[in-house]
């Protein structure tokens, strides 16, 4: 099996984020674990370097709005439904256009030719779990991935 940074990533979402058990949250005992469970070391690398680049990407809510024009790039891995998305997720308030921006960089950081839905909905799960004062926004989102609300509401 083929596993990915973006696989890595889940799992560790699952496994430790929002983990109220009194788990061990040192790298080494992660890196050990991801490595037993299977990945490959350089795709567990990968994955803490995109961890880590998040981490620093730190943002501040603003109330910037602006409407995203996205490079040829971009459109080649976003494909019209994600794009739809993304803005399905702004006009409802859960991203604004500074998140939406992190949300792309850590999208095209995964290096991954196709990204789908699914994928698009972790990444802004775990950008917005990253981010200070984004629980509401979070939650939110978590019903969205999660399919405890529908999505469209008759």
């Amino acid at each position: 099996m083929k596993e990915n940074v973006f696989d890595i990533l889940i799992y560790l979402f699952e496994n430790y984020i929002d983990d109220d058990s009194n788990r061990v949250s040192d790298p080494d005992v992660i890196n050990n674990e991801l490595v037993e469970a299977g990945f490959p070391q350089a795709v567990i690398n990968k994955a803490f370097y995109w961890l880590e680049s998040l981490a620093e990407q730190r943002t501040v809510k603003t109330s910037l709005s602006a409407c995203r024009i996205y490079c040829e790039e971009e459109m080649a891995r976003l494909d019209v439904e994600c794009r739809g998305f993304l803005l399905y997720l702004e006009q409802c308030e859960i991203l604004n256009a500074t998140s939406r921006e992190l949300i792309i960089d850590r999208l095209m950081a995964l290096e991954e030719d196709d990204i789908t839905l699914d994928d698009l909905k972790w990444v802004v799960l775990l950008v917005l779990f990253s981010q200070p004062d984004e629980e509401v926004a979070f939650a939110r989102m978590e019903d969205l991935v999660y399919g405890t609300i529908p999505q469209q509401l008759h």
